[in-house]
């Protein structure tokens, strides 16, 4: 996997490789030329869920001992979370790829949180694409302490939107897929996002009325025309660097207002 052009640089050279291996997985079988039908089951059998392991390869070699340069990764948090940031940036990159080409819009994009595993080691050549590590890890995650009242209010909030005692804002959907382009080097894509995001918080702001909020909806009053302009060049190709620090300021006021809106309501 090459680096991709961000900004003003340009794309970089081969640094790392994907290895993507499916686990568990039924044979496909013969293809069928009808539609298979359904069949008899039993509700107590096992189901075997096929897990995908991503693996993802700097090809540079280890400049120091392989051995210590492990056990320092294990007590270094901020070397190991840099590792896992690059590897998962690798990761998010593949599956847009496939998500694009494939033209399926139910592929996710990765999260760390949402993985079985994480490991980080070191090996050698076709032993490490066969998945056989020298050595690894495993990342513990991260559970960051939260108080009771923070772990009840998504749940009232969801409790709240199936039985039609509130609606999802449209700004909120919006400034989530926003967000997720951002964190997946997909900047033309979030530009384009926090630009129609933007305009539907705007629109929405009755709804969003609650302490403290007047200075950030101001704030965004007032960054309409610079998200408009970072909207149109990236209709026109690849942002400056500038241009995306603009747009991440202006998504991190709009979270900053929902955050709001979520503590403490309408």
């Amino acid at each position: 996997m090459r680096e991709p052009a961000r900004g003003d640089a340009d794309r970089g050279e081969t640094e790392r490789v994907l290895v993507v291996e499916t686990l568990g997985a039924t044979s496909p079988g013969r293809r069928r030329l009808r539609r298979a039908k359904p069949r008899e089951t039993d509700t107590a059998e096992d189901v075997t869920v096929p897990v995908t392991r991503l693996t993802v390869i700097d090809a540079t070699e280890v400049e120091d001992d392989p051995a210590a340069w492990l056990a320092r990764v294990k007590k270094g948090d901020e070397e190991r979370d840099e590792l896992i940031r690059h590897a998962l940036g690798c990761a998010t990159r593949a599956l847009a790829a496939w998500r694009v080409a494939s033209a399926d819009g139910t592929v996710a994009d990765p999260s760390a949180e949402s993985a079985i595993a994480v490991r980080v080691g070191y090996g050698h050549g076709d032993r490490l694409v066969e998945g056989q590590w020298e050595e690894a890890i495993e990342v513990p995650r991260e559970k960051r302490r939260r108080t009771r009242t923070d772990a009840l209010r998504p749940q009232e909030r969801v409790a709240a939107f199936l039985s039609g005692r509130d609606t999802p804002l449209a700004c909120e959907e919006l400034l989530l897929r926003a967000r997720s382009d951002l964190d997946g080097d997909r900047g033309r894509e979030a530009a384009l996002q926090v630009r129609v995001g933007l305009e539907a918080l705007l629109a929405e702001r009755e709804r969003l009325a609650s302490r403290g909020q007047e200075a950030d909806l101001g704030l965004l009053d007032d960054r309409r025309s610079i998200t408009g302009e970072a909207a149109n060049e990236a209709l026109r190709g690849l942002l400056s660097g500038e241009r995306l620090g603009e747009v991440e300021e202006t998504l991190q006021i709009c979270e900053r207002v929902l955050r709001r809106r979520a503590a403490f309501g309408t």
